[in-house]
């Protein structure tokens, strides 16, 4: 069965776990205001795994849109921290202000969503959960930790990416690989091998 198969997403880094793993597939990444829809279902006391699901089936909505006949794959990620839920830094400031949150803190969690979408409907969805605990590191250190990645984790949920120099902020990380890195990947393969978009 040959299909055609869409990421919803800009995220070079989604576009590289599937390919590395075969899928043949088109991104089209889509503009949705992650920020509105997230304040908005905090407000209204949704879970945390409730908003990153619904971001995903958003953006695989909006995609889906656009090429009704194909088989659309949506993603998010969201933070989840003492019942707060964080988003990309929209500053140094703020990437500052969420690290000294986190460091030596309880344990938060990231929470990876991704929802598949065909004929204009959601078909399948899976939430990935990970529990990190970042140590507590000196604000020197915090500093020039910034200063040297800013470029790189201004796109990046809680400021950090654990493939880069943000594992050294870690004491102990409890999950799956590419959970941390946005994309619950074993279940979204399994699930398109078991639909025949990936040869069994």
């Amino acid at each position: 069965m040959s299909e055609r198969v869409i990421l919803a997403s800009g995220s070079p880094i989604r576009r590289q776990l599937l390919e590395r793993a075969g899928l043949v597939f088109e991104a089209m990444p889509v503009a949705v205001d992650e920020a509105a829809i997230r304040d908005g279902l905090e407000a209204e006391g949704a879970a945390p795994a409730e908003i990153a699901e619904t971001l995903a089936a958003f953006k695989a909505e909006r995609a889906a849109a656009k090429a009704p006949e194909a088989l659309v794959i949506g993603c998010d990620q969201i933070l989840a921290h003492r019942g707060r839920v964080l988003g990309k830094p929209a500053s140094m400031d703020e990437a500052r202000a969420q690290l000294r949150a986190l460091r030596g803190a309880p344990p938060h969690e990231l929470l990876s969503a991704v929802v598949v979408y065909d004929d204009l409907k959601p078909l399948w969805r899976h939430v990935g959960r990970v529990k990190l605990t970042m140590r507590p590191f000196s604000d020197a250190y915090l500093e020039d930790y910034l200063n040297r990645n800013w470029h790189g984790v201004r796109d990046a949920v809680g400021a950090y990416k654990i493939e880069e120099e943000g594992i050294r902020l870690f004491s102990r990380i409890e999950g799956d690989y590419f959970d941390i890195l946005g994309l619950p990947l074993l279940p979204l393969l399994t699930f398109l091998t078991t639909r025949g978009a990936l040869m069994a």
